[in-house]
């Protein structure tokens, strides 16, 4: 079942389900769920590895940040990969999943981003990937909403989140057992 907005309102003031958010999705959000907003972008270095036991992802070089209060935008140049972090923070509890979609202003611009779930008992800022995969430059300005979070509530026994990504960071610093 997808929780609706009073429901997630409460676990919001309650819980800190979601930390970070703006005023809008605060105060009058819209569809079942909130909308997240594009806190940092990064350019992808070097070399990855995905093993069975072990990995590597690539390095990151961060280009741009989100600052409280200035205006600041990003451009997304045609064809180029990146990763991007959200301003708002999750502290998804153990009978919450949390899955996410684009927001369709971005498919309509060439946009595209790479989105997964918070899993329950994931916590911490979330990293999703973005591509221009349109003809013209995209300028998006950090704070933007760009991503809408659904929340759905499991039923019966979970296992949490144990991964190492807890926390929001971006990439793996080094070769490392995957848990």
């Amino acid at each position: 079942m997808i929780l609706g907005i009073d429901k997630l309102h409460k676990l919001v003031k309650n819980r800190k389900l979601v930390e970070g958010l703006c005023e809008r999705e605060l105060n009058n959000p819209e569809g079942a769920g909130f909308d997240l907003r594009i806190g940092e972008v990064y350019e992808l270095e070097g070399k990855g590895f995905l093993g069975i036991d072990e990995r590597k992802t690539p390095d990151v070089k961060l280009l741009a940040r989100y600052e409280k209060g200035k205006k600041k935008s990003f451009i997304f140049k045609p064809g180029k990969y990146y990763a991007m972090k959200t301003i708002e923070k999750v502290n998804t509890p153990a009978n919450i999943l949390i899955l996410f979609r684009p927001r369709s202003t971005l498919y309509r611009s060439g946009i595209a981003i790479f989105t997964g779930n918070a899993s329950p008992g994931y916590c911490g800022e979330l990293t999703f990937g973005i591509i221009n995969l349109g003809p013209c430059e995209i300028k998006i300005e950090l704070g933007a909403r760009v991503a809408h979070a659904m929340f759905y509530e499991v039923k019966g026994k979970t296992n949490l989140y144990r991964g190492q990504w807890k926390g929001g960071r971006v990439n793996a610093k080094k070769r490392e057992k995957q848990v």
